[in-house]
């Protein structure tokens, strides 16, 4: 398993690849090897306290290069799952872009670090999984609204 590069997320703080927010969450994230920051406070944003963040770690498609991204998660079937919603943006995530091309990632869930595979979720899964989310997240219902793209749900499998 590869350490996450902090230095990279400066770089990318630094060249507005990041919000600013979303740095310091995974800064604080890696800096306390997961014992902070697993448990986000997410009322500032709607949703609610102690919301459940993992470290989605992907290779870039392009760039080859590994890339972290702490991400809301939920827990089903002994699967992690993820929504890539960028605020309901109509633009998909680069993360979600590049597990589609590298579907192999790195994940770490509070202190636990383990390998996964990315596979998106369709059909009835789609639907109880989304729903999930929204329990877990509920502004993910008026970001859906906001854009016409279907919002991708991403199932994490540990492997190994």
């Amino acid at each position: 398993m590869s350490k996450i590069d902090v230095d990279k997320t400066v770089r990318d703080l630094a060249a507005g690849e990041l919000a600013a927010w979303i740095a310091e969450h995974l800064r604080v994230y890696v800096d306390s090897g997961g014992r902070e920051g697993h448990l986000w406070d997410a009322t500032a944003a709607g949703g609610l306290p102690d919301t459940p963040c993992l470290l989605l770690t992907t290779v870039g498609r392009r760039s080859g290069t590994r890339r972290t991204m702490p991400l809301i998660y939920g827990c089903a079937d002994g699967h992690y799952v993820v929504i890539g919603s960028k605020g309901g943006a109509d633009t998909q995530p680069a993360w979600y872009l590049n597990l589609l091309q590298h579907p192999l990632v790195d994940l770490q869930v509070g202190t636990q670090q383990l390998p996964a595979r990315a596979r998106i979720a369709a059909g009835e899964e789609r639907a109880r999984l989304w729903a999930l989310m929204v329990a877990v997240f509920p502004p993910y219902a008026a970001y859906q609204r906001k854009t016409s793209r279907e919002i991708p749900v991403v199932v994490l499998e540990p492997v190994g």
